[in-house]
């Protein structure tokens, strides 16, 4: 199911932010929206590159057509993000130690072996230690995370 919201719902917005009712966002409006929609300051020089990348007229503003596409692409980019999420956390669930929320040496091996790679224990505690950044001798799922984008 897509989350991205339908362009009738970003005209509404586009015409919320556009404070000075001119027909196009400055970049200034542009960082008041992403205040609002991410709770965050955004740094002027990403909002200035943001809206460069959206500015298809080079007006140096954005009007309604190129918020709209700008928006959809950033709404898209944040489900894609949150797919990849997802299909961690399954990952993940499949090698953590039932209810333990992190895997261990152990839990490690017996999901090798499910996969037909047999190690043993001290090969999976190396294998966990490459990625275990803080030491504990487990991988949390943020390690986890960080040894799948490697």
């Amino acid at each position: 199911m897509s989350m991205v919201a339908p362009s009738g719902e970003l005209r509404r917005v586009f015409a919320a932010f556009d404070q000075d009712d001119d027909g196009k966002i400055s970049a200034g409006e542009l960082r008041l929206c992403m205040k609002a929609a991410t709770g965050e300051d955004m740094p002027a020089d990403d909002v200035r590159a943001l809206m460069a990348s959206a500015d298809a007229d080079g007006d140096g503003l954005l009007d309604e057509e190129e918020f709209v596409r700008l928006a959809a692409e950033v709404l898209e980019a944040d489900e894609e993000e949150e797919d990849r999420r997802r299909w961690l956390r399954e990952a993940f669930g499949m090698y953590e130690m039932e209810g333990s929320g992190c895997i261990t040496a152990l839990s490690l091996k017996l999901m090798l072996a499910k996969l037909g790679a047999h190690r043993d224990i001290a090969e999976c505690q190396a294998m966990i230690c490459r990625f275990d950044l803080d030491g504990d001798g487990v991988l949390s799922f943020r390690e986890f995370e960080t040894m799948m984008m490697a």
